[in-house]
């Protein structure tokens, strides 16, 4: 947290408590979180929020690239390199629906010589790449279980 409290005043944006609590929340959870789920853990919390005051949160937290959001899940999962500009690149278990952020350097540049041999300009992107982790494999095949790919 105090990376992330020293990352906005360095940039002389306000953590407030409402984004705090929310970026706690996503840094706490192993999978990643709706902004529905977050209401709800904030309501408990004792913040009296509405789903625009979350959705601000998490738009302010993406902006200073402390989370990401999953489209294809429709959640947002912490950041592992908050300070350091980069792409997000995942891989998605779809049994215990864990979110791994990937260091994909080598993909990026390859992204971009193809973007470049096209003449295309990459705005923005997320690659969500689904599948099983090695903890659900291992625990499938212990149990006889069958997973589709």
């Amino acid at each position: 947290m105090h990376q992330a409290q020293d990352l906005c005043q360095a940039r002389g944006v306000r953590l407030t408590p409402v984004r705090q609590r929310v970026l706690e929340l996503v840094w706490q959870s192993h999978q990643p979180l709706g902004a529905y789920d977050l209401l709800a853990r904030l309501g408990e919390d004792g913040f009296n929020s509405a789903p625009p005051t979350v959705y601000r949160a998490l738009d302010f937290l993406q902006e200073q690239g402390l989370i990401h959001k999953l489209s294809s899940v429709n959640a947002y999962t912490g950041c592992c390199n908050p300070g350091q500009p980069h792409e997000g690149h995942f891989f998605l278990c779809l049994s215990c629906n864990q979110a791994l952020e990937l260091d994909t350097s080598t993909l990026q540049s390859s992204l971009q010589s193809s973007a470049d041999a096209h003449g295309f300009t990459i705005a923005q992107q997320t690659i969500e790449v689904t599948g099983y982790c090695a903890r659900c494999q291992q625990h499938n095949s212990l149990n006889g279980t069958k997973q589709d790919a």
